[in-house]
Formats: C-alpha cells, sequence, structure tokens
C-alpha cells in the first residue's frame, strides 16, 4: 500500500458521535473510501438515516468480525465500548492478510498495551509512523497530557484534574449522564476513583494524576482545570514559556494567554492550552485545557494516525 493508493476502511461500531465524524472527515478525502459499517441496532438500513453526511448507498452491516473481514480492508478502525474488541482482533488474526491492516482502536482496551503504538501525535508520531496497531488516546487524556506534558520534569507529589464534559461525552446509549433534563441547570460528577483516563495518562506521562470527571449540560467540548505543585521554586513566565517552547511547532496546539473557553472549541481540531497561574509560593499552579471531545480529543487524531500510519500528510483532511 503506496501513500497514494486509496485506503479502504471497515469502521466497526460507527453509528455513534465519533464514527459521525468521522464519517464526515472520511468523506471529504477523495483516497479514502468507507467499505462498510456495523451496527448492533441498525444493520440493514441505510447509514444516511442516522448520519445524514454519510456516502450515498451505504448500509449499515451486521457486526460479525469473521464475514467483515473477509471484504477487503486496509484499515479496521474499532469504535467499540471498552472491553469489546476481542472478538474482531482474534477474528482478524485468523484472517488472510492480517498483518498488513491496519487497526486503530479508539477505546480504551489497548491504551499502554506492548503491542499497541500509543495514538497521541503530539508525544508518538515517530512511532506512529511505522505502527500498525494504534491505540487513540481518550479525550480527557488528551487535553490532561498536552497541558501536563511540558511540566513533568518539575512536578512534585499527584497533580489534579479537575474535568468537565458535554454530555457526548457519555455516547449515544441512553444513560443519566447524557440525557439532558437529568443535566439541565445541574453539573453531574461520576467515577471520581480510578477513572480509565487517568490511569491513562498516569501511564502516559510516567506521573500520577487524579481526575475528577463531571458532566454538563452542553453537548460537546471539554474543559480541565489541572493543578499541582512544582519541585522548585518558578514564575507564571517560567511556565509559560516553558509551555511555548514545547508546543511552539506543534500544529494542532494552541498555547493561549487567557484561560480557554469550552465554547471556543466546539467543532475544531486542536487542543487549547492556557489561564496559567502560579501561587504566591511560586510552588503550587494551575491551568486550563480545552478539546473538543468528539473531534480533537477522538475522530481528528484518529485521522491523523491514519495519515501518519499510511504515509500521508498528517493534517491532509483537517481543515485549519
Amino acid at each position: 500500500m503506496t501513500s497514494r493508493d486509496t485506503l479502504r476502511v471497515g469502521l466497526v461500531g460507527g453509528r455513534g458521535f465519533v464514527g459521525a465524524e468521522l464519517l464526515g472527515l472520511f468523506g471529504a478525502r477523495k483516497d479514502i473510501s468507507v467499505s462498510w459499517l456495523t451496527s448492533t441496532t441498525a444493520a440493514g438500513r441505510p447509514v444516511a438515516e442516522r448520519i445524514a453526511h454519510a456516502p450515498p448507498g451505504l448500509v449499515f452491516s451486521s457486526p460479525n468480525p469473521a464475514e467483515r473481514l473477509r471484504e477487503p480492508i486496509d484499515v479496521l478502525v474499532l469504535a467499540l465500548p471498552n472491553g469489546e474488541t476481542g472478538p474482531w482482533l482474534k477474528a482478524l488474526a485468523e484472517s488472510e492478510g492480517a498483518s498488513r491492516i491496519l487497526v486503530l482502536d479508539l477505546g480504551a482496551d489497548h491504551r499502554g498495551a506492548v503491542d499497541f503504538v500509543y495514538g497521541l501525535p503530539a508525544r508518538r508520531r515517530d512511532e506512529i509512523r511505522n505502527a500498525r496497531r494504534i491505540a487513540n488516546p481518550g479525550c480527557y487524556a488528551t487535553a490532561i497530557e498536552i497541558a501536563l506534558d511540558p511540566l513533568v520534569p518539575w512536578l512534585e507529589g499527584t497533580a489534579y484534574a479537575f474535568g468537565v464534559s458535554g454530555y457526548s461525552g457519555a455516547g449515544t446509549t441512553p444513560s443519566p449522564r447524557n440525557d439532558p433534563e437529568r443535566l439541565r441547570d445541574n453539573v453531574s460528577p461520576y467515577c471520581l476513583v480510578d477513572h480509565v483516563h487517568e490511569r491513562e495518562v498516569a501511564h502516559e506521562l510516567e506521573h500520577p494524576v487524579r481526575l475528577l470527571p463531571h458532566v454538563a449540560p452542553f453537548f460537546r467540548g471539554i474543559s480541565v482545570t489541572l493543578t499541582g505543585s512544582f519541585d522548585r521554586v518558578v514564575t507564571r513566565r517560567d511556565v509559560v514559556d516553558r509551555m511555548g517552547l514545547r508546543w511552539a511547532y506543534e500544529p494542532l496546539v494552541s498555547v493561549k494567554d487567557e484561560a480557554p473557553q469550552v465554547r471556543d472549541i466546539r467543532g475544531r481540531h486542536d487542543v487549547h492550552v492556557g489561564g496559567v497561574e502560579v501561587g504566591r509560593d511560586g510552588r503550587s499552579f494551575s491551568l486550563v485545557a480545552t478539546v473538543d471531545n468528539l473531534l480533537g480529543g477522538a475522530a481528528t487524531t484518529a485521522l491523523r494516525n491514519i495519515n501518519l500510519a499510511t504515509g500521508r500528510a498528517e493534517l491532509e483532511g483537517i481543515a485549519s
């Protein structure tokens, strides 16, 4: 497969919010073709009934791994609930040409696994270029890692992240965390201990981080306020300069002077970091990171990973 070949993509579990965003990104590309898209509840129905911008004629397929993988594809995207990728990887291992198929897992099953490359381009770009198995990072994890990455050498003790997400982060299956009526005039905390993204960030940064996530009554976007302590006395300018130096040439990271607002990140592909404050002691600090959980925290990163791993320009198909 060369960088000029048309990529045939199989998308497993694609009727969710992130799947819809991916279809939109794929649809803008002449070199990407969606071969099939599975759904447990809509098999046989036109995808356009659920996703308005779906390619004409595309129909939801049944999620039968062996049957689907008999159809030739170049990229397998797994957009499944955590813990459900096993049957697909088993069927792939038993299929012909398994080694040439690029696998991209959007869930948490393989983040930190030795046989998958962690797919945050800002930190693992060169590894992703040579990967055949990629674990897309989580949305909260993306924001937290971008915010803390430059500061890890200075951190002392646990860093804390207070997160607020739009309810699209809870997926399409009805639950209290994505019920607009329940969330009206409300902010709902959940999973305040051992959140999967907390473990992911701690593993990737090799530093303890506590995540306190909440759901708010807006649809999309994440805001994370981070706080902690440094092992030395610094100034606000020291921190801002370190952030700016680390991300100066990173195309989808924007370092702001003021704290970024979640309303300004919706529909965008980048991560915004800013609002740095340092306490009078010169050691305590806080800052804010925002990301669109469906794009910059998921689908955009997925497309960047596909581009990198197939020899394409990293930002091809990603509007500035």
